[in-house]
């Protein structure tokens, strides 16, 4: 939001409580409605970031997980159909979908086989979005997010290394180390968006967002050790997490067709995280 909010008029919408903020519009957490949103508004475009980055809550709660990442997908994309049809909608959707691929680098066009809740529901909302392209013309657009980290990211690996490090004299983490994920940096996925507002067909397209780089969890837990200077041993369970794939790499020609190329390293995006935790209250 802050991003786009420099040349464009931008209104944020969440189910927080918010009165500091201008152009800000709360929901119910509940039982989220958006038509009034676009009755009363006429947006260009609608990025979609709600849902439940976990794997973990998808398989405690998958109706909760459900609700998240496919309904709201639904009621955002039927809000558009009846009241804003020219609106542009992109989803945050996620590599999830492709579960353990059959090859690297992952295209687009690979079969998804999600192994968790999360993926699957991922995959049925990328479904809605083309089905609403499809038949109605709304111009949809799923950015499928690899390894998202940085600045406000309070989960998934390396916040949970950061608390293990300010607790723990012996940091412990799932799997053997081996595993791989292609890392992206919070400002590189915004950049993105911003190309594919631009550049996408909105015809239900799918686009992976990644830096077409894999990077093993040992490699990047060594890295982690360095930016806070430690001297802390690092082990490995030797326990894949239910849920959890293997080894994620992807293939980036869309958004590198679309002018992308990585501005931010691991290491430099580990350093500019470390730094936003180490401010935080």
């Amino acid at each position: 939001m802050d991003y786009f909010s420099h040349d464009d008029e931008v209104w944020g919408c969440d189910v927080v409580l918010d009165y500091n903020t201008p152009r800000y519009i709360p929901i119910d957490s509940v039982d989220s409605d958006f038509l009034e949103i676009f009755q009363n508004h006429d947006f260009d475009v609608c990025i979609n970031c709600s849902g439940a980055a976990n794997v973990p809550f998808s398989l405690e709660k998958p109706f909760n997980d459900f609700k998240l990442n496919t309904l709201n997908v639904f009621k955002l994309l039927e809000a558009i159909r009846l009241h804003a049809p020219k609106c542009k909608f992109i989803t945050m959707s996620s590599a999830a979908v492709y579960g353990n691929p059959e090859s690297l680098p992952i295209m687009e066009e690979q079969k998804c086989m999600p192994v968790s809740p999360y993926g699957y529901h991922k995959v049925m909302s990328e479904m809605i979005c083309e089905e609403y392209s499809r038949f109605w013309g709304i111009k949809t657009c799923c950015l499928r997010i690899f390894s998202a980290y940085g600045p406000r990211l309070r989960k998934q690996l390396f916040w949970d290394m950061y608390q293990k490090f300010m607790t723990k004299d012996v940091i412990e983490l799932w799997g053997t180390g081996n595993e791989s994920r292609d890392f992206i940096y919070i400002s590189d996925i915004i950049r993105i968006i911003e190309l594919a507002i631009t550049n996408s067909t909105f015809e239900g397209e799918v686009v992976n967002v990644a830096n077409g780089t894999q990077s093993t969890i040992k490699e990047v837990a060594k890295s982690f050790v360095k930016v806070l200077v430690s001297d802390k041993e690092v082990k490995f369970n030797n326990e894949v997490r239910n849920g959890d794939p293997l080894n994620w790499e992807a293939d980036i020609s869309t958004i590198s067709n679309w002018g992308y190329f990585r501005q931010v390293s691991l290491e430099e995006g580990i350093k500019g995280y470390v730094k936003w935790i180490k401010e935080q209250k």
